[in-house]
Protein backbone atom coordinates (compact mmCIF):
# COMPACT_ATOMS: atom_id res chain seq x y z
CA UNK A 1 0.00 0.00 0.00
CA UNK A 2 1.62 3.49 -0.62
CA UNK A 3 0.17 6.74 0.78
CA UNK A 4 0.71 9.99 -1.85
CA UNK A 5 3.57 12.35 -1.50
CA UNK A 6 3.50 15.49 -1.07
CA UNK A 7 4.07 17.99 -4.17
CA UNK A 8 7.78 18.32 -5.23
CA UNK A 9 9.44 22.00 -5.81
CA UNK A 10 8.16 22.11 -9.43
CA UNK A 11 4.54 22.27 -8.53
CA UNK A 12 2.06 25.00 -9.60
CA UNK A 13 1.48 27.96 -6.58
CA UNK A 14 -1.18 26.65 -4.21
CA UNK A 15 -2.28 27.62 -1.14
CA UNK A 16 -1.31 26.68 2.38
CA UNK A 17 -3.81 26.59 5.21
CA UNK A 18 -2.41 26.76 8.53
CA UNK A 19 -4.03 25.13 11.22
CA UNK A 20 -2.23 26.39 13.76
CA UNK A 21 -2.99 26.09 17.45
CA UNK A 22 -1.74 28.44 20.00
CA UNK A 23 -0.83 25.84 22.69
CA UNK A 24 0.83 23.43 20.21
CA UNK A 25 -0.74 20.64 19.45
CA UNK A 26 -1.71 21.33 15.98
CA UNK A 27 1.38 23.37 14.48
CA UNK A 28 0.73 22.33 11.19
CA UNK A 29 0.00 23.47 7.96
CA UNK A 30 -1.78 21.61 5.08
CA UNK A 31 -1.18 22.22 1.12
CA UNK A 32 -4.17 22.99 -0.84
CA UNK A 33 -3.24 21.13 -3.87
CA UNK A 34 -4.84 21.05 -7.48
CA UNK A 35 -4.94 17.22 -8.40
CA UNK A 36 -7.07 14.96 -8.75
CA UNK A 37 -8.61 12.86 -5.61
CA UNK A 38 -7.76 9.62 -7.44
CA UNK A 39 -5.40 6.62 -6.60
CA UNK A 40 -3.61 6.12 -9.86
CA UNK A 41 -5.81 2.97 -10.83
CA UNK A 42 -9.32 4.50 -9.98
CA UNK A 43 -11.16 7.81 -11.16
CA UNK A 44 -13.96 8.98 -8.86
CA UNK A 45 -15.48 10.88 -12.08
CA UNK A 46 -15.82 13.57 -14.14
CA UNK A 47 -16.57 15.69 -11.15
CA UNK A 48 -13.48 15.71 -10.24
CA UNK A 49 -11.74 17.56 -13.39
CA UNK A 50 -12.88 20.60 -11.99
CA UNK A 51 -12.56 20.26 -8.27
CA UNK A 52 -9.66 21.48 -5.95
CA UNK A 53 -9.05 18.39 -4.17
CA UNK A 54 -8.55 20.26 -0.91
CA UNK A 55 -10.11 24.08 -1.76
CA UNK A 56 -13.25 22.66 1.08
CA UNK A 57 -11.00 22.58 3.82
CA UNK A 58 -11.25 24.64 6.81
CA UNK A 59 -8.96 27.37 6.89
CA UNK A 60 -7.79 26.51 10.32
CA UNK A 61 -7.77 24.08 12.59
CA UNK A 62 -10.34 24.64 15.01
CA UNK A 63 -10.19 23.29 18.80
CA UNK A 64 -11.72 19.34 18.52
CA UNK A 65 -14.79 20.11 20.43
CA UNK A 66 -15.90 22.72 17.67
CA UNK A 67 -16.43 19.53 15.49
CA UNK A 68 -19.00 17.58 18.49
CA UNK A 69 -21.58 18.77 16.02
CA UNK A 70 -20.45 17.39 13.03
CA UNK A 71 -20.39 14.16 11.38
CA UNK A 72 -16.22 14.21 11.23
CA UNK A 73 -14.63 11.58 13.25
CA UNK A 74 -11.34 13.05 14.98
CA UNK A 75 -8.11 12.21 16.81
CA UNK A 76 -8.17 13.86 20.09
CA UNK A 77 -4.79 15.62 21.27
CA UNK A 78 -3.56 12.89 22.79
CA UNK A 79 -3.90 10.61 19.88
CA UNK A 80 -2.38 13.33 17.74
CA UNK A 81 0.28 13.35 19.63
CA UNK A 82 1.06 9.76 19.84
CA UNK A 83 1.10 9.09 16.30
CA UNK A 84 3.08 12.28 15.26
CA UNK A 85 5.41 10.65 18.05
CA UNK A 86 5.73 7.39 16.44
CA UNK A 87 6.44 8.56 12.71
CA UNK A 88 9.24 9.92 13.38
CA UNK A 89 10.34 7.26 15.66
CA UNK A 90 9.82 4.35 13.07
CA UNK A 91 9.30 6.57 9.57
CA UNK A 92 6.70 6.57 6.91
CA UNK A 93 6.50 2.77 5.70
CA UNK A 94 6.40 1.64 9.08
CA UNK A 95 4.15 4.12 10.80
CA UNK A 96 1.56 3.21 7.66
CA UNK A 97 2.13 -0.48 8.49
CA UNK A 98 1.11 -0.11 11.93
CA UNK A 99 -1.69 1.89 11.11
CA UNK A 100 -3.79 1.73 7.94
CA UNK A 101 -2.38 -1.70 6.81
CA UNK A 102 -3.06 -3.28 10.63
CA UNK A 103 -6.78 -1.38 9.91
CA UNK A 104 -6.08 -0.03 13.05
CA UNK A 105 -7.67 3.56 11.95
CA UNK A 106 -8.93 4.40 8.46
CA UNK A 107 -7.32 7.08 6.79
CA UNK A 108 -9.60 9.55 6.86
CA UNK A 109 -9.48 10.02 10.56
CA UNK A 110 -5.56 9.52 10.83
CA UNK A 111 -5.37 12.32 8.49
CA UNK A 112 -7.31 15.09 11.69
CA UNK A 113 -3.78 13.71 13.56
CA UNK A 114 -1.69 15.92 11.42
CA UNK A 115 -3.95 18.89 11.09
CA UNK A 116 -6.31 18.16 8.69
CA UNK A 117 -9.88 18.03 8.21
CA UNK A 118 -11.58 15.83 5.59
CA UNK A 119 -12.56 18.01 3.20
CA UNK A 120 -16.82 17.63 2.55
CA UNK A 121 -16.26 16.49 -1.40
CA UNK A 122 -14.49 13.23 -0.17
CA UNK A 123 -17.50 12.41 2.18
CA UNK A 124 -19.08 9.09 1.32
CA UNK A 125 -15.98 7.65 -0.61
CA UNK A 126 -13.77 4.61 -0.18
CA UNK A 127 -11.12 5.36 2.53
CA UNK A 128 -8.21 4.88 0.20
CA UNK A 129 -9.85 8.01 -1.62
CA UNK A 130 -8.16 9.90 1.68
CA UNK A 131 -4.40 8.19 1.11
CA UNK A 132 -2.88 11.45 -1.52
CA UNK A 133 -4.46 13.85 1.66
CA UNK A 134 -3.01 11.44 4.35
CA UNK A 135 0.58 11.53 2.19
CA UNK A 136 0.60 15.27 2.48
CA UNK A 137 0.08 15.21 6.42
CA UNK A 138 2.71 12.95 6.62
CA UNK A 139 4.96 14.69 4.44
CA UNK A 140 4.53 18.02 6.06
CA UNK A 141 4.93 16.41 9.36
CA UNK A 142 8.67 14.73 8.44
CA UNK A 143 9.59 18.29 6.69
CA UNK A 144 9.63 20.19 10.04
CA UNK A 145 13.01 21.53 10.84
CA UNK A 146 14.28 21.10 14.11
CA UNK A 147 15.93 23.89 15.64
CA UNK A 148 19.91 24.14 15.77
CA UNK A 149 19.95 23.99 19.92
CA UNK A 150 23.38 26.13 19.27
CA UNK A 151 21.61 29.54 18.02
CA UNK A 152 19.10 31.38 20.46
CA UNK A 153 19.79 35.43 21.05
CA UNK A 154 20.52 37.93 18.98
CA UNK A 155 24.15 37.62 19.13
CA UNK A 156 23.80 34.16 17.37
CA UNK A 157 22.32 35.87 14.58
CA UNK A 158 24.68 39.03 14.39
CA UNK A 159 27.52 36.11 14.60
CA UNK A 160 25.83 34.13 11.85
CA UNK A 161 25.34 37.34 9.62
CA UNK A 162 29.24 38.13 9.71
CA UNK A 163 30.42 35.07 8.96
CA UNK A 164 28.39 33.58 6.31
CA UNK A 165 29.01 34.02 2.61
CA UNK A 166 26.21 33.22 0.71
CA UNK A 167 23.29 33.93 1.99
CA UNK A 168 19.38 33.17 0.81
CA UNK A 169 17.20 35.89 1.88
CA UNK A 170 13.03 34.36 1.39
CA UNK A 171 10.95 37.78 1.36
CA UNK A 172 6.89 38.23 1.33
CA UNK A 173 5.06 40.93 1.43
CA UNK A 174 5.45 41.96 5.07
CA UNK A 175 8.86 44.11 3.81
CA UNK A 176 6.34 46.04 1.67
CA UNK A 177 3.47 46.95 4.23
CA UNK A 178 5.45 49.92 5.43
CA UNK A 179 5.13 51.45 1.96
CA UNK A 180 1.67 51.49 2.23
CA UNK A 181 1.58 48.26 0.02
CA UNK A 182 -1.47 45.74 1.79
CA UNK A 183 -0.38 42.26 2.95
CA UNK A 184 -2.48 39.23 1.35
CA UNK A 185 -3.41 37.72 4.76
CA UNK A 186 -3.83 40.38 7.57
CA UNK A 187 -7.18 40.60 9.04
CA UNK A 188 -9.38 43.75 8.16
CA UNK A 189 -6.00 45.25 6.37
CA UNK A 190 -4.83 42.51 4.24
CA UNK A 191 -6.02 42.24 0.84
CA UNK A 192 -8.19 39.27 1.04
CA UNK A 193 -10.55 40.63 3.77
CA UNK A 194 -10.41 43.96 1.52
CA UNK A 195 -12.06 41.67 -1.34
CA UNK A 196 -14.55 40.31 0.50
CA UNK A 197 -17.37 42.66 -0.90
CA UNK A 198 -16.93 41.15 -4.28
CA UNK A 199 -19.09 37.74 -3.03
CA UNK A 200 -16.42 35.30 -3.74
CA UNK A 201 -16.93 31.96 -2.06
CA UNK A 202 -12.93 32.28 -1.78
CA UNK A 203 -11.28 36.28 -2.19
CA UNK A 204 -8.25 33.78 -3.80
CA UNK A 205 -10.40 33.23 -6.47
CA UNK A 206 -9.03 36.66 -8.17
CA UNK A 207 -5.80 35.39 -8.59
CA UNK A 208 -6.69 31.70 -9.79
CA UNK A 209 -5.86 31.03 -13.10
CA UNK A 210 -9.16 29.68 -13.74
CA UNK A 211 -11.22 32.08 -12.70
CA UNK A 212 -8.95 34.47 -14.96
CA UNK A 213 -9.42 32.90 -17.97
CA UNK A 214 -13.36 32.54 -17.90
CA UNK A 215 -13.70 35.63 -16.70
CA UNK A 216 -10.44 38.13 -16.48
CA UNK A 217 -12.78 41.28 -15.30
CA UNK A 218 -12.80 40.06 -11.83
CA UNK A 219 -8.79 40.75 -11.81
CA UNK A 220 -9.08 43.66 -13.38
CA UNK A 221 -11.72 45.08 -10.73
CA UNK A 222 -9.37 44.76 -8.13
CA UNK A 223 -6.11 45.15 -9.74
CA UNK A 224 -5.19 48.69 -9.18
CA UNK A 225 -5.45 48.02 -4.96
CA UNK A 226 -2.42 45.49 -5.58
CA UNK A 227 -0.49 47.80 -8.42
CA UNK A 228 2.52 49.43 -7.54
CA UNK A 229 2.19 52.92 -6.88
CA UNK A 230 5.88 53.78 -5.89
CA UNK A 231 9.45 52.89 -6.69
CA UNK A 232 10.65 53.68 -2.65
CA UNK A 233 11.71 50.16 -1.54
CA UNK A 234 11.86 49.70 2.53
CA UNK A 235 14.80 49.59 4.67
CA UNK A 236 14.28 45.41 4.27
CA UNK A 237 15.45 45.92 1.14
CA UNK A 238 17.69 48.16 1.85
CA UNK A 239 19.03 45.38 3.68
CA UNK A 240 19.05 42.92 1.36
CA UNK A 241 21.14 45.25 -1.46
CA UNK A 242 23.57 45.53 1.24
CA UNK A 243 24.11 42.06 1.57
CA UNK A 244 24.83 41.95 -2.06
CA UNK A 245 27.01 45.07 -1.61
CA UNK A 246 29.50 42.95 0.94
CA UNK A 247 29.15 40.23 -1.52
CA UNK A 248 27.40 37.54 0.84
CA UNK A 249 24.21 37.21 -1.07
CA UNK A 250 23.41 34.08 -2.72
CA UNK A 251 19.82 34.73 -4.27
CA UNK A 252 16.94 36.86 -2.91
CA UNK A 253 13.81 34.92 -3.48
CA UNK A 254 11.16 36.90 -3.59
CA UNK A 255 7.23 36.02 -3.28
CA UNK A 256 6.29 39.57 -3.94
CA UNK A 257 4.97 41.33 -7.25
CA UNK A 258 5.90 44.75 -6.61
CA UNK A 259 9.31 44.72 -8.30
CA UNK A 260 10.32 46.85 -5.56
CA UNK A 261 13.81 44.35 -5.34
CA UNK A 262 14.94 45.82 -8.77
CA UNK A 263 14.01 49.04 -7.73
CA UNK A 264 16.37 48.69 -4.61
CA UNK A 265 19.27 47.19 -6.84
CA UNK A 266 19.17 43.90 -6.45
CA UNK A 267 20.75 42.35 -9.38
CA UNK A 268 18.60 40.08 -12.04
CA UNK A 269 20.73 37.19 -11.43
CA UNK A 270 20.37 37.65 -7.93
CA UNK A 271 16.81 37.98 -7.98
CA UNK A 272 14.24 35.06 -8.55
CA UNK A 273 10.99 36.28 -8.51
CA UNK A 274 8.86 33.38 -7.68
CA UNK A 275 5.53 34.80 -8.31
CA UNK A 276 6.08 37.09 -11.15
CA UNK A 277 5.80 40.77 -11.02
CA UNK A 278 3.90 43.73 -12.63
CA UNK A 279 7.17 44.33 -14.60
CA UNK A 280 5.76 42.32 -17.87
CA UNK A 281 2.38 41.60 -19.15
CA UNK A 282 1.72 38.84 -21.66
CA UNK A 283 -1.01 38.13 -24.12
CA UNK A 284 -3.06 34.80 -22.99
CA UNK A 285 -3.67 34.26 -26.42
CA UNK A 286 -0.74 35.17 -28.77
CA UNK A 287 1.89 35.37 -26.14
CA UNK A 288 2.44 38.86 -26.87
CA UNK A 289 4.71 40.66 -24.36
CA UNK A 290 4.93 44.52 -23.23
CA UNK A 291 6.03 46.49 -19.91
CA UNK A 292 3.26 46.61 -18.10
CA UNK A 293 3.43 50.03 -17.93
CA UNK A 294 1.45 49.95 -21.71
CA UNK A 295 -1.43 48.50 -19.58
CA UNK A 296 -1.57 50.96 -16.58
CA UNK A 297 -4.32 52.70 -17.51
CA UNK A 298 -6.45 49.63 -17.76
CA UNK A 299 -5.59 48.35 -14.37
CA UNK A 300 -5.86 51.69 -13.14
CA UNK A 301 -9.64 52.04 -14.62
CA UNK A 302 -10.69 48.57 -13.68
CA UNK A 303 -11.12 47.49 -17.78
CA UNK A 304 -9.70 44.74 -18.75
CA UNK A 305 -6.76 45.45 -21.32
CA UNK A 306 -6.79 43.91 -24.68
CA UNK A 307 -3.54 42.83 -26.99
CA UNK A 308 -2.35 45.60 -29.49
CA UNK A 309 -0.85 43.34 -31.66
CA UNK A 310 -4.54 40.79 -32.18
CA UNK A 311 -6.07 44.19 -32.98
CA UNK A 312 -3.55 45.24 -35.29
CA UNK A 313 -4.23 41.77 -36.84
CA UNK A 314 -7.73 41.92 -36.73
CA UNK A 315 -7.71 45.06 -38.15
CA UNK A 316 -5.80 44.12 -41.68
CA UNK A 317 -8.11 40.91 -41.87
CA UNK A 318 -10.63 41.86 -44.54
CA UNK A 319 -14.34 42.13 -43.12
CA UNK A 320 -16.23 39.31 -43.25
CA UNK A 321 -19.72 39.20 -43.12
CA UNK A 322 -21.49 38.57 -39.65
CA UNK A 323 -22.88 35.05 -39.47
CA UNK A 324 -25.44 34.03 -36.68
CA UNK A 325 -24.35 30.58 -35.05
CA UNK A 326 -25.15 27.65 -36.35
CA UNK A 327 -28.67 25.96 -34.43
CA UNK A 328 -28.01 22.66 -35.79
CA UNK A 329 -26.21 21.07 -33.17
CA UNK A 330 -22.98 21.31 -34.98
CA UNK A 331 -20.55 23.34 -32.81
CA UNK A 332 -18.33 26.43 -34.52
CA UNK A 333 -14.52 27.15 -33.52
CA UNK A 334 -15.24 30.55 -32.29
CA UNK A 335 -15.51 31.33 -28.84
CA UNK A 336 -18.59 33.13 -27.49
CA UNK A 337 -18.67 36.05 -26.57
CA UNK A 338 -18.29 36.73 -22.84
CA UNK A 339 -19.98 39.01 -20.61
CA UNK A 340 -16.61 40.86 -19.79
CA UNK A 341 -16.39 41.68 -23.67
CA UNK A 342 -17.87 44.55 -25.22
CA UNK A 343 -20.60 44.61 -27.15
CA UNK A 344 -22.51 46.77 -29.81
CA UNK A 345 -24.82 44.05 -31.11
CA UNK A 346 -27.58 42.05 -28.95
CA UNK A 347 -27.57 39.12 -31.55
CA UNK A 348 -25.08 36.59 -30.47
CA UNK A 349 -22.95 36.63 -33.18
CA UNK A 350 -19.18 34.69 -33.69
CA UNK A 351 -16.83 37.54 -33.06
CA UNK A 352 -13.11 37.41 -33.56
CA UNK A 353 -11.73 38.98 -30.19
CA UNK A 354 -8.60 40.55 -29.09
CA UNK A 355 -6.58 38.54 -26.95
CA UNK A 356 -6.89 39.43 -23.12
CA UNK A 357 -3.03 41.32 -21.56
CA UNK A 358 -2.52 39.49 -18.47
CA UNK A 359 0.33 40.61 -15.87
CA UNK A 360 2.84 38.21 -15.70
CA UNK A 361 2.16 37.34 -11.81
CA UNK A 362 2.26 33.80 -11.06
CA UNK A 363 -2.10 32.72 -10.74
CA UNK A 364 -3.32 29.41 -8.20
CA UNK A 365 -2.46 26.80 -10.44
CA UNK A 366 0.09 28.57 -12.68
CA UNK A 367 4.08 26.76 -12.66
CA UNK A 368 6.17 29.02 -10.93
CA UNK A 369 9.09 30.03 -12.69
CA UNK A 370 11.50 27.32 -14.00
CA UNK A 371 14.60 29.61 -12.54
CA UNK A 372 12.64 28.67 -9.09
CA UNK A 373 13.68 25.21 -9.29
CA UNK A 374 16.40 24.78 -11.25
CA UNK A 375 18.40 27.90 -9.38
CA UNK A 376 17.24 26.30 -5.62
CA UNK A 377 18.28 23.00 -6.17
CA UNK A 378 20.84 22.96 -8.78
CA UNK A 379 23.18 25.96 -7.36
CA UNK A 380 22.00 27.18 -3.91
CA UNK A 381 21.46 24.26 -2.45
CA UNK A 382 24.51 23.09 -2.07
CA UNK A 383 26.10 26.77 -1.43
CA UNK A 384 23.81 28.00 1.09
CA UNK A 385 25.35 28.66 4.79
CA UNK A 386 22.54 30.79 5.99
CA UNK A 387 19.18 31.62 5.33
CA UNK A 388 16.80 34.62 6.25
CA UNK A 389 13.12 34.58 5.96
CA UNK A 390 11.48 37.68 6.23
CA UNK A 391 8.29 38.97 6.07
CA UNK A 392 6.34 35.74 5.35
CA UNK A 393 3.88 33.08 6.72
CA UNK A 394 5.23 30.72 4.37
CA UNK A 395 1.46 29.42 2.75
CA UNK A 396 1.67 29.45 -0.74
CA UNK A 397 3.40 26.20 -2.02
CA UNK A 398 6.13 25.35 -3.72
CA UNK A 399 7.82 28.14 -1.99
CA UNK A 400 6.89 27.25 2.11
CA UNK A 401 8.91 24.28 0.60
CA UNK A 402 12.12 26.05 0.63
CA UNK A 403 12.87 25.77 4.40
CA UNK A 404 12.70 21.92 4.38
CA UNK A 405 14.18 21.24 1.13
CA UNK A 406 17.67 22.84 2.56
CA UNK A 407 20.10 20.99 4.28
CA UNK A 408 19.24 20.72 7.66
CA UNK A 409 22.55 22.12 9.57
CA UNK A 410 22.34 25.41 7.65
CA UNK A 411 21.22 27.86 10.15
CA UNK A 412 17.81 29.83 9.20
CA UNK A 413 16.70 33.08 10.87
CA UNK A 414 12.53 33.50 10.45
CA UNK A 415 11.44 37.11 10.92
CA UNK A 416 7.76 37.55 11.48
CA UNK A 417 4.92 38.67 13.13
CA UNK A 418 3.69 34.83 13.25
CA UNK A 419 5.16 31.97 14.21
CA UNK A 420 6.31 29.46 11.84
CA UNK A 421 4.82 26.36 12.00
CA UNK A 422 7.31 24.31 9.66
CA UNK A 423 9.74 24.13 12.71
CA UNK A 424 10.11 21.71 15.84
CA UNK A 425 10.57 24.22 18.55
CA UNK A 426 11.76 27.35 16.37
CA UNK A 427 14.12 27.93 13.88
Amino acid sequence: MEVFHGSSLKAPAVEIVDLSSEHGVDDEQREVEREDASSPDTDIGEEDDHLSLYEDMLDGMPDHSEWKDEPVDVCTVEESFSFRKRLRLVGEDQFITETIEAGSIKAKKLCTAFGIRPPPFLEGQPDYKYFPLLGLGITRELSKRVKLPQYNTIDDAVHLLKKSKNIVVLTGAGISTSLGIPDFRSKETGLYSQLEHLGLSDPQEVFDITIFREDPSIFYSVAKDILPSTRKFSPTHAFIKLLQDKDKLLTNFTQNIDNLESYAGILPEKLIQCHGSFATATCVECGYRVKCEEIYKDLKAGRVARCDRCIRNLRLKPLGIKRKRSTNGLSTSKKKRQSYEDSTDDEDYDVAVAGVMKPDITFFGEDLPATFHDRLTKHDKDLVDLVIVIGTSLKVAPVSEVSGFLPPETPQLYISRENYAGAQGGT
